[in-house]
């Protein structure tokens, strides 16, 4: 009887092991294809032909500027927002908290949408730049906007994290010894919180890389002013798929590569932690 019931559970454990290895195998394949099918539809040559197109360059080059300066600008604004929340505890903070995650969630429309109407010509803060000859939207400027504001969230929950998990014995022996709060934080607290912030950093560039609906929407799509890739890929998608595809396999590679550094800087820093 003893044998029967050890028998089924062996044939119960390779059951559950096949469901469970078949049901990772689809998921795999379901993610795979739409990627790989990518890299069968261009030539290296044609490849290589696409990308040196004038509207691929100037996509491109027009993607990397705005990406790097929202990056810098959402570090800048973004790292005394993370730092505080972390430290201290004051009213309305899970409402900050909030807003500051909200464009995660919100549909790409909705925040260019929201972006027009509060910087369009007429909007609640571009009518007053109109009186003065300012009009942001559908500019390079307004790409750089539409970037920020949906790209933020990844580097400031990273950014809290990172300051939540600094030892403050550290910071306080630091004071002790006679460093101001500002020294403390860029001697201590920063150091130790770097390769998580740095994680938060790339991650951000790429959001800010492939942002598409918000951009769409409240910039435009001029080539060579407001077309960044992800909109490029959308305009040739009627009239030179080649350029469509070699822009998209860019976009996949350089995604994929983003996460295995985030990956491998979690994991360095685990290991040293």
């Amino acid at each position: 009887m003893s044998q029967a019931r050890a028998k089924h559970h062996q044939v119960s454990r390779i059951g559950t092991k096949a469901i469970v290895a078949g049901l990772i195998f689809l998921f795999l394949i379901f993610i795979t294809i739409p990627l790989v099918s990518l890299f069968t539809r261009v030539s290296p040559e044609d490849f290589i032909t696409a990308l040196s197109s004038p509207l691929a360059r100037d996509a491109l080059w027009l993607s990397v500027i705005t990406a790097t300066f929202s990056t810098i600008v959402v570090v800048i604004l973004g790292t005394p927002l993370a730092y505080v929340n972390a430290r201290f505890s004051y009213w309305g903070r899970d409402i900050v908290d909030t807003l500051t995650d909200l464009p995660i969630v919100l549909p790409p429309t909705v925040a260019g949408l929201a972006l027009l109407m509060a910087f369009g010509r007429n909007g609640l803060l571009g009518q007053y730049l109109s009186v003065f000859g300012v009009q942001i939207a559908f500019t390079t400027v307004a790409v750089v906007i539409a970037q920020i504001f949906v790209a933020s969230p990844f580097y400031i929950r990273q950014a809290r994290s990172s300051f939540e998990g600094v030892d403050q014995n550290l910071e306080a022996a630091s004071r002790t010894l006679g460093a101001t709060p500002i020294q403390t934080f860029f001697k201590v607290t920063m150091p130790l919180a770097a390769s998580s912030l740095l994680s938060g950093i790339i991650m951000t560039f790429a959001r800010a890389l492939g942002e598409f609906g918000a951009t769409l929407m409240f910039a435009g799509n001029f080539q060579g002013k407001t077309q960044t890739m992800p909109l490029a890929i959308y305009s040739e998608l009627q009239s030179d798929m080649a350029v469509s595809i070699a822009l998209a396999i860019l976009l996949v590679v350089f995604s994929f590569a983003i996460i295995l550094a985030v990956k491998y800087i979690g994991r360095r820093e685990n290991t040293y932690a």
